[in-house]
């Protein structure tokens, strides 16, 4: 692959400068209050100037939205790969994006919820989060070859059941205790609890009851 141009760098590098500065309008005033006008503002140009990198407030969310996505992705998989396979690398992958929610609140509002009304990611876009979704399973799956769970847990409706306890663990959390850290956090802390549920609810036989 050909090494980018120094006009490629420098029209990558501004719309990594507009992204940055669009999460800060939105960390301070809402999601769903994002002004391109503030933000060229910030950045010291005339507001016409943004549209040749975003034609549209919407594509600035749908950017944010795909590389949310691709942080969370890189994350969970990281995290995962560091860890025993199974239902530790489960637990490792969670934790790991649980804290990058965290940190990142803006793009976690993005993603868990739909706070911008009218939007919707496009298919390149929402492509990671599909992928994570993936990435989850294949963890499930090796849990199950591990006889840690059923086969019933890497289905459809386990799937659901899983991200339904961790998504809300997550959204409790940044909706009612948001400046807590992970660790202390009165809906974060007990990640492990949820998670135990999950393996409870689709123990092996011989597994833990």
């Amino acid at each position: 692959m050909p090494e980018p141009s120094r006009q490629q760098l420098r029209r990558q590098q501004t719309v990594e400068h507009i992204i940055r500065h669009a999460v800060d309008v939105m960390a301070r005033d809402g999601v769903a209050a994002l002004s391109l006008s503030e933000v060229a503002r910030r950045m010291g140009i005339r507001s016409p100037s943004l549209y040749k990198y975003f034609p549209s407030k919407l594509s600035v969310y749908d950017e944010l939205f795909r590389s949310g996505s691709a942080q969370l992705l890189s994350t969970f998989r990281d995290a995962a790969a560091a860890a025993e396979p199974g239902l530790a690398a489960l637990a490792a992958g969670f934790e790991a994006t649980g804290r990058f929610m965290m940190d990142n609140p803006v793009l976690a509002q993005l993603l868990q919820w739909r706070p911008v009304p009218g939007f919707e990611p496009s298919a390149e876009a929402f492509a990671p989060n599909q992928e994570f979704l993936g990435e989850i399973r294949r963890v499930v799956l090796d849990a199950v070859d591990r006889h840690q769970l059923r086969a019933e847990a890497a289905s459809e409706r386990g799937l659901i059941v899983l991200s339904i306890l961790i998504s809300g663990v997550l959204s409790q959390q940044l909706a009612n205790d948001p400046k807590s850290g992970f660790d202390e956090g009165r809906y974060t802390s007990a990640t492990g609890d949820v998670l135990a549920m999950f393996e409870r609810t689709y123990a092996a036989d011989g597994g833990p009851q």
